[in-house]
């Protein structure tokens, strides 16, 4: 009896969790895919930072290399990347509105490399020199083109060159173009290799403020004299730098859970500072070139969720799902709990109070029947009543109302006893 009470509430709460099941989200990938840039950029060198803290938790990261932003923003979009580094100012370029930002992470500085010993500090001066403006689909050359353009210099002649990378670094340590532009940062080591090298200076643009307010996603920063080499005084002078910042982006569909995982090694890895920021200040929400995350705005304003704050991701990630599986065991267990122990007590009862309909109408029937026979008759119904009451089984906790029936019954014995005796006499 008791597994058959207790049996309905359980089979009715499993019937309930299964029910609930439906509406468990799917649990998270255990592999992605990011888009980088070329093997020589910061992207690379960070991905595989984010490639390292994700295997901790037990995510796979593959790293792939591309031409750059643009090229990365349509991986992203056809479905064949889960995530990609952008860099500011190329989101416009495409119509993107299923992508979601999970945060600004550095500035990109943009470098302008330039032979010769005349000091330049506007890009207007490098009208009619060769100059490499970064491949197709990079951001270089799409920040490039943008700022050439403000200065009427036509990227569409033959001097515009849209190389990039260790090809642009070779043509312009040969003396084959005359500059080169990169966006990249500051460890970047193309970034450093040109630095160090002779003959090549780095432009200080005179007028970073008209093209930050030309263009709000630009920021002007400030690159230290010294700050590279102090012994070698690199660079030789503060420099003013033109820069955008770099873009986490993902699909919208990403799953909520790896956005947590994802920016606590973003934050891990750009938190620290560098030349142009303070420690703390990356990454955060601002400058971004796409609508932000709901749950990356979620871990601006309150860190980590709360259980992959003390519990490893998967177990984490399995609680968190589960929890919808609360709602059957708050609305069906626990008041099935509450109502199954009356029940179980009215079955066991049940047992026993049935036979008192029987006792009651013999009882009755003793005050009215004085004869032998009658009371004979009674006698043997009552026999037969006790007959049945013997083969009752109880719970030991009820044993004692068991009994009270039995007592009850030779109660109403006695009494017809008392009837046939007096009957007799």
């Amino acid at each position: 009896m008791r597994l058959l009470s207790f049996g309905s509430a359980a089979l009715i709460t499993l019937l309930g969790f299964v029910i609930a099941w439906q509406f468990v989200n799917p649990a998270p990938p255990r592999s992605l895919v990011i888009a980088t840039g070329d093997a020589d950029g910061a992207y690379y060198l960070f991905a595989r930072r984010y490639r390292e803290l994700l295997a901790e938790n037990g995510i796979e990261l593959e790293v792939r290399t591309t031409a750059g932003s643009i090229e990365n923003l349509e991986l992203l979009q056809n479905g064949s990347v889960d995530l990609a580094f952008v860099q500011g100012g190329t989101g416009p370029a495409m119509d993107a509105d299923s992508l979601t930002s999970l945060g600004s992470l550095y500035y990109e500085p943009l470098w302008i490399f330039y032979r010769g010993e005349q000091t330049l500090s506007r890009l207007g001066e490098l009208q009619g020199k060769r100059i490499a403006i970064g491949e197709h689909g990079s951001g270089t050359h799409a920040i490039a083109s943008l700022l050439l353009a403000d200065n009427f210099i036509n990227t569409e002649t033959g001097n515009i060159q849209s190389i990039g990378g260790a090809t642009a670094l070779q043509a312009l340590q040969q003396g084959q173009i005359d500059a080169l532009f990169l966006v990249a940062a500051p460890a970047a080591p193309l970034v450093q290799q040109l630095l160090y090298a002779q003959d090549i200076q780095l432009m200080s643009f005179a007028r970073a403020s008209a093209y930050t307010r030309m263009h709000p996603f630009l920021s002007a920063v400030t690159l230290p004299e010294g700050v590279i080499d102090l012994q070698a005084n690199i660079p030789p002078r503060d420099t003013v730098l033109l820069a955008a910042t770099a873009n986490l982006v993902t699909q919208e569909n990403f799953h909520h859970a790896l956005v947590s995982l994802l920016l606590q090694a973003a934050r891990d890895t750009h938190n620290r500072g560098d030349l142009f920021a303070r420690p703390g200040n990356f990454p955060n929400s601002k400058n971004l070139e796409f609508r932000l995350n709901d749950n990356a705005r979620r871990f601006y304003r309150h860190g980590p969720p709360f259980l992959q704050r003390y519990l490893p991701f998967g177990a984490a990630s399995l609680i968190d799902r589960l929890k919808v599986m609360l709602v059957p065991l708050l609305t069906l267990l626990l008041p099935l709990v509450k109502i199954m122990p009356p029940t179980y007590r009215w079955r066991v009862r049940k047992k026993i109070y049935r036979w008192y309909g029987e006792l009651q109408e013999l009882d009755n029937k003793t005050h009215a029947q004085h004869d032998e026979q009658s009371v004979e008759d009674l006698l043997q119904t009552l026999d037969k009543l006790e007959e049945e009451v013997r083969k009752v089984t109880v719970p030991l906790s009820y044993a004692d109302e068991l009994y009270d029936l039995r007592l009850h019954i030779g109660l109403v014995r006695d009494r017809l006893v008392d009837n046939r005796d007096q009957g007799t006499a």
